[in-house]
């Protein structure tokens, strides 16, 4: 796929994100297609994912049930925009060390050659908790098509640099699979309003529980 059809999608998908529903007792938008179905509003939602994480243990939508999920999409040997986009996600993961509703996860798109032990690796040489952040492998066409649900661009490219072509988007999700709200992970400026919309939605439920 050529560099120019891979940012027409990455518009086309940013397009979509902001065609949200809010609804009156919600603090933040749902993002994507919202459809009715019985009667009833259907939000958009993540795939299902099976993956296994950093100490090879597997994690998936059901493991994570109760949790508010902050994602993105990278590669350990990309010598482009991850960096910029794990600086982010570092940044976000300190704002909520003390909050266990929140766990982060990074979608590896190139599973040939991160597999648990690189990731591992990759994850030490961070020095983040890996208590609530999973470095996670799996097919790597089951990644891509994940990717899109979470409305991330991500391709093979041979001619991009370290043969992946993909979107710095850090995605929120909330427990039940919806996306709520997303960043430009390489642009810091947008990192704030995610980290405000996170607290939003964590306070929503807690509210909820009472």
């Amino acid at each position: 796929m050529n560099k120019f059809c891979c940012l027409f999608i990455t518009a086309w998908v940013t397009v979509v994100m902001l065609l949200s529903c809010k609804s009156p007792n919600e603090d933040l938008p749902y993002l994507g297609q919202t459809t009715q179905a019985d009667g009833k509003t259907v939000h958009h939602k993540v795939g299902n994912f099976s993956h296994y994480n950093q100490d090879s243990v597997l994690v998936t939508n059901k493991s994570l049930a109760d949790k508010v999920i902050v994602a993105d999409f990278f590669f350990t040997s990309c010598p482009s925009i991850c960096p910029k986009v794990i600086r982010e996600m570092m940044k976000i993961q300190e704002a909520f060390k003390d909050e266990p509703m929140v766990t982060f996860l990074s979608f590896t798109i190139d599973p040939k050659r991160d597999d648990v032990a690189r990731l591992k690796l990759y994850a030490d040489n961070l020095g983040i908790d890996q208590s609530r952040w999973y470095f996670l492998t799996g097919d790597k066409d089951a990644t891509f098509d994940l990717a899109n649900t979470f409305f991330v661009a991500a391709f093979e490219d041979k001619d991009a640099p370290g043969g992946f072509d993909h979107s710095g988007k850090i995605i929120l999700v909330d427990k039940e699979g919806h996306v709520r709200s997303f960043s430009e992970g390489t642009d810091p400026s947008t990192t704030p309003k995610l980290i405000n919309d996170i607290r939003r939605l964590v306070d929503l439920y807690k509210a909820n529980q009472k």
